[in-house]
Formats: C-alpha cells, structure tokens, sequence
C-alpha cells in the first residue's frame, strides 16, 4: 500500500500527540488541587496560565474519539469480515472494546484517580465515553456513508438545542438523560452514585464523522488529495467556528465580553466541554484535522510509539503520577490542607515534560511486545 505506513504513522503520531498534551491536564489535576477554582475555565477567578493550561488539554478527547472513529475504519479495511464485508470485522471490534473500555473505566481507572475502595463515587469520564460511542458505533456502522456523516453532523450541530432540556433526580429518564447529555450525579445505591463527566451523545457524532472519513485514508488513495481534503476541511471547520463565535447566537454560552487583548481571546476560547458544545468541537476538530495533515507528510516516531498503545499508555501514568504525588506527601507533607501539591503553573508543565520521556521507554517496550504477538488480550491496550 503505497504510503500506507506513514498514514498510520500520521494517526498514531496524533494520537500520541494529544495523549502528552492530556498528561498536562492530570498533572495539574494531581499537583495543583490545593489551589483549586470553581472551574480553570472561569475568567473570573483563573489566572491566564492556569486557563491556557487547561485549554490545550480540550484537543485530547475529541481528536482522540475522531481518531477512534477513523481507526475502526482502518480496522474493517484490514481484517474484511465473512462474506469480504468490512463492516463486520469492525463492528465486533468495536463491541468488544467498547465494553472493555467501559469495565476498564469502572475498575482499573477510578481506582487509579482515587485508590478508594470500595469507591462511593464513580466517575464516568473519557474511557466511559469512547467505550460507550465504541457501542454505539458498532450499531451505527451498518448505515450508508452518507448516513454516517449526515447522523454524525447532525449530533454535532443540532445537540446544543437539547441543553435546556432537564429531567428530576431519581427518575429513570434523569439518569438516561444524565448519560447521553446533561452532565449529573446519578444515586446507584445507599453509599454509591456515578457522576456522568463525559455526557456521551455529542461523542457519538464525534466517532461516527471519523469513521465516515475512513474512506479519504483508503488503500491506493492519493496523500496528496487526502492532505487537501484534511486541511480544508480543518480550516472550514476554524473558519465556521470564527463565525458563530463572532455571531454570539448559537452553539454555545454567550460572550462575556470581558475586556480587551488576553482577556477577549481568553474569553472567545472559554468554551463548554461537558458536554462538548458545537464551537468546541469545531475548534479542536478543525484544528485536529489540520495536524493530521501536517503529520503525515513527516516521521514523528516518538509520538507514534505512543498513540499505538494508547490504553497501556492512559493506565501507566494515571497510576505513575498518583504514587508520585503520594510519594512527596510522604517526603515533604502537605502544601495546603492534606494535599501535597505546586505552587506555580509552570511547574505543571514541567512535570509533565518529564514524565512523557520517562514513560517513552515502558511504551515502546510494549508496543514491540504487542508487535511480536498480534491479537489476544494485548490488542485491547
């Protein structure tokens, strides 16, 4: 397949890309919570680096769920079903690993974010929601390509019409409803409720888009018409969400109008992630598509290592910085209440450029493992 290496490659080093760009983020959310905000998001109350830090962590989830999409794609292209039809090899792909993904977010994940157990909180976040539009895509995957895309773009633009839609505490369409759209506390039991982080409709037209591309990434298809479609599709995507941000009168919260320079671009970038609004996902989609462009025409192999094993990778360092930060309680105590933690933002960052090359090695250990052995429980991480 001519270029079908470095195509893959491409995916993966994006991959990889945003999975460091996430390790950002869960630095931050374990060394910087003693002196934690409302929101990193909040204008009011955050400063411009903790606000820019937490904003390159919003490229993670949706290019990772697209990616997902357009992985299944791949999939189904390399291991053609019965009857020579790839749809089936990636259906059942994509079953098994979105119910994997969902006993994984409810076991190993949680436990790595609170080492609580049994746990009275359950948190269903970005592992919850992949395995779920996983599910769905399974399903999904049997309609005409132009179904897909048309379904997929519909959720995308039309769910913010649904945000003001609400049910009561304690009904069964609350907690439906709390799983596909409004982010929520749901009671399991006496002692134990899930809190749906990652509502996971808007996702579902997040995976099904990238599915939809798959064809674009075709055996014998030109890098040079695949990078063009790419990048203007990117840039469409940029250049409607500069138009309805401009505009003010859809797809997500009103402007604030906060002041003038940083604080305008703070404020046009203050965007709703839970669930993804229609101008986030066109910013950090637009944005995605261009960089998958960019990266195919080059090798980026310490990115690659990482985006191929993206679950081994998520895992591993969730525990890592968990024990680290309980390693410098124990060495140096509390910073603020029982927390040990940072007291300045680059120190995040740091953390975090330290972290990834030191996890580099583990990764690509596994991934020639994982080589050297196709299939089995491996292929799942």
């Amino acid at each position: 397949m001519p270029g079908g290496n470095q195509r893959i490659n491409a995916i993966d080093a994006l991959r990889g890309l945003v999975m460091a760009l996430m390790v950002v983020d869960h630095v931050r959310e374990f060394f910087f919570l003693h002196q934690q905000v409302a929101d990193p998001m909040d204008l009011h109350t955050t400063s411009p680096g903790l606000f820019f830090t937490r904003f390159a962590s919003h490229f993670c989830a949706p290019v990772f769920v697209f990616l997902t999409g357009l992985g299944a794609w791949c999939y189904g292209q390399r291991h053609l079903g019965a009857g020579g039809d790839p749809r089936r090899a990636a259906s059942a792909f994509l079953a098994k690993r979105g119910l994997f993904l969902v006993l994984l977010e409810l076991s190993l994940i949680n436990f790595a974010w609170t080492f609580a157990f049994p746990p009275r909180m359950l948190y269903l976040q970005v592992i919850w929601a992949i395995g779920l539009s996983m599910l769905a895509l399974a399903a999904l995957l049997w309609l005409p390509r132009a179904g897909q895309l048309a379904l997929g773009l519909l959720i995308i633009v039309g769910h913010n019409l649904l945000d003001s839609l609400h049910f009561p505490p304690g009904t069964a369409a609350h907690a439906v409803w709390a799983v596909l759209h409004d982010r929520a506390i749901i009671e399991l039991a006496p002692g134990l409720a899930a809190r749906t982080s990652y509502p996971v409709l808007p996702w579902i037209g997040v995976i099904l888009l990238g599915y939809g591309l798959g064809p674009w990434f075709a055996q014998g298809s030109a890098p040079e018409q695949r990078q063009r479609r790419l990048a203007l599709a990117g840039l469409g995507a940029l250049a409607l969400f500069v138009l309805l941000r401009g505009l003010d009168g859809y797809g997500d919260h009103p402007l604030a109008g906060a002041g003038t320079g940083l604080a305008t671009l703070m404020d046009w970038l203050n965007l709703t992630k839970y669930p993804p609004s229609l101008l986030f996902l066109l910013l950090t989609l637009g944005s995605g598509l261009l960089g998958l462009a960019v990266l195919e025409r080059h090798s980026w192999n310490f990115l690659a290592v990482l985006g191929r094993v993206p679950m081994f990778f998520y895992v591993v360092h969730l525990y890592a910085l968990h024990l680290l930060n309980l390693l410098c309680l124990a060495l140096w105590g509390p910073t603020q209440g029982e927390r040990y933690g940072f007291g300045q933002v680059w120190q995040i960052w740091g953390l975090a450029l330290l972290s990834v090359p030191a996890l580099y090695p583990l990764c690509r250990r596994f991934a020639d493992y994982k080589r050297r052995h196709p299939g089995g429980w491996l292929s799942y991480f």
